[in-house]
């Protein structure tokens, strides 16, 4: 099942996705809530659809998306996860955790801008977004822009500050349920205006997702619509290279097979 979180009338509304049209689910319901209702709550949503009249759909292209999910509980990213060619087999001993606040959260189509006069090296990074469930499990998954700051001086190396400016987490543009993905090995990449700086597959993470997933879970108690981005590729070493930062005008688009593009602007 394909979830999306739409802007209808000012709200933030959960909706099915079915190929190129859209269903809102106008009950109050947020993302978080879908993610707490877990398999049992799937069931009755494809109950729910087999019954909808065929003029009951929007079409996906009119409506205003949202974050895929607007207000996820806490959110974590995992450093230094992909293996690169100079070290395919030597992990770190542990996974590297570091944190993003909420309030960076944004949508897919958003354009995104921050003070340059706190930091101008900022780049963008392509992960693949777990969406946490019931016990520890995975509801689903998306796309996350772990967009990041660069500059050591903001605070050290927790990186907290760096991650967290106003919309440096873009995040859809929808919610894949786990009964209907493999992350095992997907590709995923990121281009900045067309051209690629990233392009990986996920069969290369240093920790799996249950790993990941174990490991956090044993120092937190990790809570339904949780949000997990599992690390980023290594950049590419052709044009436009890994020094380059992005700039104003830049569109940046990050992709995940069988999940669709996150496209952000940067103002």
């Amino acid at each position: 099942m394909r979830l999306a979180t739409i802007i209808d009338d000012g709200r933030s509304v959960v909706a099915l996705v079915e190929g190129d049209r859209v269903r809102p689910i106008n009950d109050g319901s947020s993302m978080r809530d879908w993610a707490a209702a877990g398999i049992a709550g799937i069931d009755r949503v494809r109950a729910w659809v087999a019954d909808l009249p065929g003029d009951r759909w929007l079409p996906l292209a009119e409506v205003e998306l949202g974050p895929a999910i607007a207000d996820p509980g806490a959110i974590y990213t995992v450093g230094l996860n992909y293996r690169t060619g100079d070290d395919p087999d030597s992990p770190p001993p542990r996974p590297l955790v570091f944190g993003k606040l909420r309030s960076s959260v944004a949508a897919h189509g958003a354009t995104m801008s921050w003070d340059r006069t706190v930091t101008q090296n900022v780049d963008a990074e392509v992960e693949l977004g777990v969406v946490v469930g019931v016990d520890g499990g995975i509801f689903g998954y998306t796309i996350v822009n772990d967009i990041s700051s660069r500059d050591p001086w903001l605070d050290g190396d927790q990186w907290l500050l760096g991650k967290s400016m106003p919309g440096f987490c873009p995040v859809g543009p929808l919610v894949v349920t786990a009964d209907e993905f493999d992350p095992t090995d997907v590709r995923l990449g990121c281009t900045i205006d067309g051209a690629a700086i990233q392009d990986g597959r996920t069969s290369d993470m240093r920790f799996s997702i249950a790993d990941v997933i174990d490991y956090i879970g044993r120092h937190v108690r990790l809570e339904p619509g949780d949000l997990i981005a599992t690390g980023t590729p290594v950049r590419l070493a052709t044009a436009p290279g890994p020094d380059r930062h992005l700039e104003s005008g830049d569109v940046v688009t990050c992709w995940i097979e069988g999940i669709g593009e996150l496209t952000t602007t940067i103002g």
